[in-house]
């Protein structure tokens, strides 16, 4: 399924009127806030004042004792946001260059996240295709890696932001997509806990990383 062009779908207004996710949905046992952030909308506001942004379509829920979750090795200076409040976002650098997209879930303290992996673009798509250097709409958001260079986010600027704030540069709100079919799977590119039947993505969207595992 695909959400950009669905009559049913609203993609937030940018007149100061949305309303982000509350606070309360990250609270919920984090494997199904993964499953229920699909079809979710990600908008993050630019340094020159135009937002970005696009449906998800694939995310992977992390437990605080799985040992492919960055918690599970325990508190340290570059985590520490995970363990934080629930409604934050969490941006760590993978490989010492690919932004990460995380949401800390559970409750304070715990180390739980939730990682965004592909975004179906929907707002801003020229501002995406010049920080990408691509123009297939395709492959702008569909990869963690790909989806933090689309949004230009940094670990120094955008990590420990909330995103249940109206005011926040980066937000993720709901667009009362109509029901949709959902696929779940083993994660990817792991080499620790690939196995835990912890990656869900909407099927039939070809903006999704990949169709299955």
């Amino acid at each position: 399924m695909r959400f950009r062009n669905n009559s049913q779908v609203t993609i937030p207004a940018l007149d100061g009127t949305v309303s982000p996710i509350t606070r309360d949905f990250y609270r919920l046992p984090t494997v199904r806030v993964a499953e229920e952030l699909l079809g979710a909308f990600v908008l993050r506001w630019l340094p020159n004042g135009k937002a970005v942004g696009g449906f998800v379509v694939e995310t992977e829920a992390y437990l605080h004792d799985d040992p492919a979750c960055h918690a599970f090795a325990g508190l340290n200076k570059t985590n520490k946001t995970l363990f934080g409040e629930p409604g934050h976002a969490y941006i760590y650098r993978s490989y010492g260059l690919h932004m990460m997209l995380n949401v800390v879930c559970a409750d304070s303290g715990c180390g739980d996240g939730v990682l965004i992996r592909a975004l179906e673009p929907a707002l801003g798509i020229d501002e995406m295709q010049i920080h990408r250097s691509v123009t297939s709409e395709v492959n702008l958001a569909n990869g963690p890696g790909k989806l933090g260079q689309a949004l230009a986010l940094s670990v120094r600027c955008d990590d420990g932001i909330d995103v249940t704030l109206a005011t926040s540069k980066l937000q993720i709100v709901r667009t009362g997509v109509p029901r949709f079919k959902v696929g779940q799977s083993g994660r990817i590119g792991l080499t620790r806990g690939q196995d835990s039947q912890f990656r869900f993505y909407v099927l039939d969207n070809p903006y999704v990383s990949r169709k299955s595992r």
